[in-house]
């Protein structure tokens, strides 16, 4: 993706752990990739520790996505490894799935996941946007691209009223797909509101992928979904702008 600085959210597993492994691997990786997650300290994010370790441009930073003060701090932290400079990419990533329908489903489970996959990306860019902008003004003459500055909503094609019309029955996620539905329109909003200070805003379709929230019974692995990620995001351009589009590169309908 060139020498660029970038934000991942979720980045301990699944998806926002590959893109990390990815990115670094890469012939030209970015500047700085700042891979956050709940805990860092915990057994569990041993993988990326380690990965961290072996690459000095990854800086494990600590973020809870649902937590106002933790955004905040993660911002602080960010801030110095910065230095001045712009953050050029936040990928916002870390997200939620309960087995919700209309039968069980009730508050309590909706509040959760909006709480992670809608109120968290919102909170993030926010308090993020300052980086973003100036990662944008430190290329004027840029295009909307990636490698400006721009801002990627991990969606899913379950949040397409269009596209999934009919197929409730088979999959039905309700406060999943309500959570993706209002997070598509969060980006639709964002590229709008953005535009003017430079920022791309664009919402992704990983595909279905055999993450622990995907399942083994899921098509796409990982490594075959990031990759597929990584050639859309560095194709991105104006004209993908408050869509979405899928790991393939194809647009998808809200």
């Amino acid at each position: 993706m060139g020498p660029l600085r970038l934000l991942i959210t979720g980045s301990n597993r699944g998806i926002g752990y590959e893109l990390v492994r990815q990115l670094v691997e890469q012939q030209n990786p970015p500047k700085q990739i700042f891979a956050t997650c709940r805990d860092p300290s915990s057994p569990r994010n041993k993988k990326l520790n380690d990965l961290a370790a072996k690459h000095p441009n990854v800086v494990v930073i600590k973020l809870e996505t649902t937590d106002a003060n933790s955004i905040k701090e993660a911002s602080k932290e960010v801030g110095k490894h910065l230095n001045g400079a712009g953050l050029n990419l936040l990928i916002n990533n870390a997200g939620i799935a309960s087995k919700s329908d209309l039968d069980c489903a009730d508050s309590e489970d909706f509040m959760n996941v909006y709480s992670t996959n809608l109120i968290g990306p919102f909170l993030v860019a926010k308090e993020l946007l300052p980086f973003l902008k100036k990662a944008a003004e430190e290329n004027p003459e840029k295009p909307l691209s990636c490698s400006k500055s721009a801002i990627i909503n991990v969606s899913s094609r379950l949040g397409s009223i269009q596209d999934t019309l009919g197929s409730y029955n088979d999959y039905p996620a309700l406060s999943y797909r309500c959570s993706k539905a209002a997070l598509n329109m969060l980006t639709q909003c964002q590229s709008q509101g953005y535009k003017k200070d430079g920022i791309l805003c664009t919402a992704l379709h990983p595909g279905w992928v055999q993450t622990d929230l995907g399942g083994e019974e899921a098509p796409l692995t990982v490594e075959q979904s990031v990759q597929g990620i990584l050639q859309v995001l560095d194709s991105l351009s104006e004209k993908h702008s408050g869509i979405l589009i899928n790991w393939e590169g194809n647009v998808m309908p809200w």
